[in-house]
C-alpha cells in the first residue's frame, strides 16, 4: 500500500509533527514500507492454526521449585548502605509524611 506524499502530510499534522521536506519523503517511503509488509501478513494463511492462550508448549518447561541455601540476616543485609531493626532503611518515596 503506497502513501501519498498528502496522506504523509495529514499524518504527520495528526500526530502534531512539523516535518523537513526530506523528513516527508523519507517518511513516505518508511511508512509505506510497513504498511506493505503488514498487508502481506494479511495473506498468511492461520485458518488451521489452533487458538493458544500462550507461545509456550502446553507442559510446563519451567525447572522445579525446590527450596535452596537459607541466608542469615548478616549475610542478606552486607551490601546493605542502610538498615534498621533488621530491615532495610530507604528514603521516603512521598514527600509530606507518612499519612499516604
Amino acid at each position: 500500500m503506497r502513501l501519498s506524499r498528502e496522506e504523509v502530510e495529514h499524518i504527520a499534522r495528526l500526530a502534531r509533527l512539523d516535518l523537513a521536506e526530506d523528513e516527508l519523503t523519507r517518511y513516505q517511503e518508511q511508512l509505506s514500507a510497513i504498511l506493505e509488509y503488514a498487508q502481506s501478513l494479511q495473506a498468511v494463511e492461520t485458518g488451521k492454526i489452533e487458538p493458544t492462550s500462550s507461545v509456550l508448549p502446553p507442559r510446563s518447561v519451567l525447572r522445579a521449585d525446590e527450596p535452596g541455601a537459607v541466608f542469615s540476616a548478616e549475610e542478606l543485609f552486607a551490601n546493605a548502605p542502610d538498615m534498621q531493626d533488621n530491615q532495610f532503611k530507604v528514603p521516603p518515596v512521598f514527600e509530606g509524611g507518612s499519612d499516604a
